[in-house]
């Protein structure tokens, strides 16, 4: 254990050797080092470390019986359940590399990613699996493994149980590139067409669940077997959490890359117990916080409006908390006050990323003498930079306190879109990822984001994108004109609200038209509000004007 005497803030590396190991080290380390301690809670269930470890290896060693390993794709279409990081780690175990897919994702959209990254495998809960199963035909899909089945199985499905269960639990030898084999393809949505496959080496997420991670005051190292695990050096008194001793309710989908990183690998690197919550009931959470004695608190700005809301709030016993930290949108000024007021000398964590940067690129300080800047979403991880350039163009950086466009690169960067060369191109420019949004850095190197990507919404912290609402509004008879904008609102972020020119002769039923759309999108895409108006403001390029619009609101 190490000593209060640690290395200081000041004197604590910048940059890190990351070790050139595959994903599955992450959970070999973790196994070998926290062994029978919780990794996983779960209603009544749980798994420790090491027994994670093992399913896993049994996994792997099921795929690959199957004929499925180096080059394959494996989807993972579930919700947070124990299965999840068995399959996850035993993909990755297996050489074959991992695509996330939403289990609510609409049968068309599912058909295309699964399409789009060639799936020959999909793991899937069978209470939410209608929608695989009515549409796996257009797929390359071969195999199907279904955890909780609900129904009987087909000629492709196998309970995800008897996949696994009696093959050996050894970890599988298996030779992986880590710089050239893909372990993830993510997907994140785009404001024209289908979504984006973002290809990630194993290297990419060692890297990133190191940045993220060491931010514990720690430091990478091998184990005697080879395999990841961190040191903690930082100063006791700077770092007080301890790495093996974290515990933390998580709501947050691996599905995501704030998921699948900050909320799975980072926790199984730094020794987390993560208790899963199906659904987000702000009494319930209290509850468990309380309960488990959970050290750390994180979320999109939406479950701190939620808290901040409930009377038991004010009144449960959170004195264990030694972390807060929100993601997927900035914090409001009056939020970040009265957080600080419930947790005296707590630090309240805000960070930046996206899929293309793994997830993490900027972060605030951890330590408890650092600066933390109100609005600020902080400074680059290690190993990461960040330059503004004009937003009309040009590679030059320009002064500080100026506002461009944000751009950012270091070892976490993708390598590119799945099959999309010039989508790619245009993102990847000189070595440095073009993130579309606009943001200044101020003298002390702290990043502010002052407009998200073009117009993009957030709803409790997920991706809304309005081309895909006003394509569908447009597809519905007599609509002649759509735009969408949104409509802040504290608790969720931004209402998706639009805006129709009906044809003319045409008559247009408000409510049919919003439920006609409604129903061809994931629940937090859904319109909130329609408004019927003669004409769509345009600019002189033909441009639709979303700023008049959103003043409007």
């Amino acid at each position: 254990m190490t000593t209060t005497a640690g290395v200081s803030p000041a004197d604590f590396p910048v940059s890190f050797d990351y070790p050139a190991v595959p994903v599955g080290s992450i959970l070999a380390g973790a196994a070998a080092r926290y062994g029978d301690r919780t990794a996983f809670a779960h209603g009544e269930r749980s798994l420790g470390f090491a027994e994670t470890y093992i399913a896993a290896c049994r996994f792997a060693n099921a795929l690959r019986a199957d004929g499925i390993g180096r080059g394959d794709v494996v989807s993972i279409h579930l919700p947070n359940c124990l299965a999840y990081p068995v399959a996850y780690y035993g993909i990755l175990l297996a050489g074959a590399t991992f695509s996330p897919a939403n289990p609510l994702l609409p049968a068309d959209d599912l058909v295309a990613q699964l399409t789009d990254c060639g799936a020959v495998a999909v793991v899937t809960f069978g209470p939410l699996s209608a929608t695989l199963t009515s549409v796996l035909a257009d797929t390359p899909v071969r195999r199907v493994v279904v955890v909780s089945p609900v129904a009987e199985l087909t000629e492709s499905q196998v309970e995800f149980e008897a996949f696994h269960g009696d093959q050996p639990d050894t970890r599988p030898d298996v030779e992986i590139d880590v710089l050239a084999d893909l372990a993830h393809i993510s997907y994140t949505g785009g404001t024209t067409g289908r979504s984006k496959g973002v290809c990630l080496p194993h290297r990419n997420i060692v890297v990133n669940s190191l940045q993220s991670t060491c931010r514990s005051g720690s430091v990478p190292v091998l184990d005697a077997r080879g395999d990841l695990t961190i040191e903690q050096i930082g100063d006791e008194r700077e770092w007080p959490g301890r790495i093996g001793s974290g515990v933390a309710v998580t709501l947050t989908p691996w599905f995501h890359a704030m998921g699948i990183i900050g909320g799975l690998n980072v926790p199984v690197l730094s020794g987390t117990t993560l208790v899963l919550a199906d659904r987000f009931d702000p009494v319930r959470y209290l509850a468990d916080a309380e309960r488990w004695q959970v050290t750390t608190i994180g979320g999109a700005p939406a479950l701190y409006a939620a808290l901040l809301a409930c009377p038991d709030f004010a009144t449960r016993d959170l004195s264990s908390v030694r972390g807060v930290s929100s993601g997927a949108a900035p914090l409001a000024h009056e939020v970040i006050t009265r957080l600080q007021a419930r947790f005296p000398g707590v630090p309240i964590i805000e960070g930046y990323g996206m899929t293309e940067m793994t997830m993490g690129a900027v972060v605030s300080p951890t330590h408890l003498s650092g600066v933390r800047k109100v609005g600020s979403v902080g400074l680059p991880i290690p190993d990461t930079e960040i330059k503004i350039v004009p937003v009309d163009g040009g590679e030059d950086a320009i002064p500080p306190n100026t506002e461009g466009e944000v751009c950012l690169r270091g070892p976490q960067m993708m390598t590119g879109y799945l099959n999309r060369p010039q989508e790619t191109a245009a993102a990847l420019v000189d070595g440095w990822l073009h993130t579309g949004d606009i943001g200044l850095l101020d003298d002390d190197g702290y990043l502010f984001i002052v407009d998200r990507k073009k117009d993009m919404l957030l709803y409790k912290g997920y991706n809304v994108y309005p081309r895909e609402l006003e394509e569908l509004l447009l597809a519905q008879p007599g609509v002649l004109g759509a735009a969408v904008v949104g409509r802040p609102q504290a608790d969720v972020g931004e209402l998706p609200v639009a805006f129709v020119v009906t044809a003319p002769g045409h008559t247009v039923d408000a409510e049919k038209l919003v439920a006609a759309v409604n129903a061809k999108v994931l629940p937090y895409k859904r319109l909130r509000e329609l408004r019927f108006v003669e004409r769509i403001p345009v600019s002189a390029a033909g441009k639709i004007l979303k700023r008049e619009l959103r003043d409007r609101l």
